[in-house]
């Protein structure tokens, strides 16, 4: 895998490059002068036309790319930019998806609100199931959701109920439904009551890019980014 260093030079060599680099922040942004968030770096990395949605990477995944830096601190948001070069490529079937939504899912249900963990056990059960029934590979990360969802015995009953009173009428999960339920964990991790939510986003996205690298590039050796410094100390 390329360094974010050794791709800017690649694409220094075989194609129009910006007057100046971009530089991350939240929102969408017309052109790199006026900066960029993840996927638009992403898609100036993959050689694509200058969008925040390009198709280099998994839809699921780019919607939670989205997510995080845009919540992030101003001060942590350049502690995505180890990630930015590992999701190009990272892109296939609908499956994927499935697993980028259970692991937003499975990280936040710990963490987030009462209203939210219902949402998000809710979510849990169906993405695992769902999983399973199309034989993804994504045992290890089903028995972590499973023990996750353990912990909220409240939210899991809740959603178990639900889940057998709508089934019969929303029988199946599509793409929209798996980027719901990455839109709550998101929120939902940025609002919790905890130490450091901006690490725990920063986790969540690259715990999702470990899954996918893991389905996608199997034979590639596992990495993991460099640890993240001491978190600054937040105002509010």
């Amino acid at each position: 895998m390329r360094t974010i260093r050794e791709v800017i030079t690649m694409r220094q060599r075989t194609s129009f490059v910006p007057d100046v680099m971009p530089h991350l922040s939240a929102g969408r942004h017309r052109n790199p002068r006026r900066g960029a968030c993840f996927m638009e770096f992403a898609s100036y990395l993959a050689g694509e036309r200058w969008s925040d949605h390009p198709a280099c990477t998994d839809r699921t995944l780019a919607a939670l790319a989205r997510g995080v830096n845009d919540l992030v601190d101003d001060e942590r948001r350049d502690e995505l930019l180890t990630l930015i070069p590992r999701v190009v490529g990272l892109s296939g079937g609908e499956e994927l998806g499935l697993v980028v939504a259970l692991r937003a899912a499975t990280e936040a249900l710990p963490v987030a609100s009462m209203e939210r963990q219902r949402v998000l056990a809710a979510g849990v059960l169906s993405l695992c199931a769902l999983l399973e029934q199309r034989g993804v590979p994504s045992h290890a990360l089903r028995t972590e959701a499973h023990r996750v969802l353990d912990t909220v015995p409240d939210a899991a009953r809740w959603a178990r109920h639900h889940i057998v009173t709508v089934s019969a009428r929303f029988p199946h999960l599509d793409t929209v439904s798996s980027e719901l339920v990455v839109a709550t964990a998101v929120v939902g991790t940025a609002r919790a009551c905890i130490d450091d939510p901006d690490g725990a986003l920063i986790r969540m996205l690259e715990r999702a890019v470990d899954d996918l690298e893991a389905l996608v590039r199997p034979a590639a050796p596992a990495r993991r980014s460099e640890p993240a410094p001491a978190p600054l100390v937040r105002t509010r």
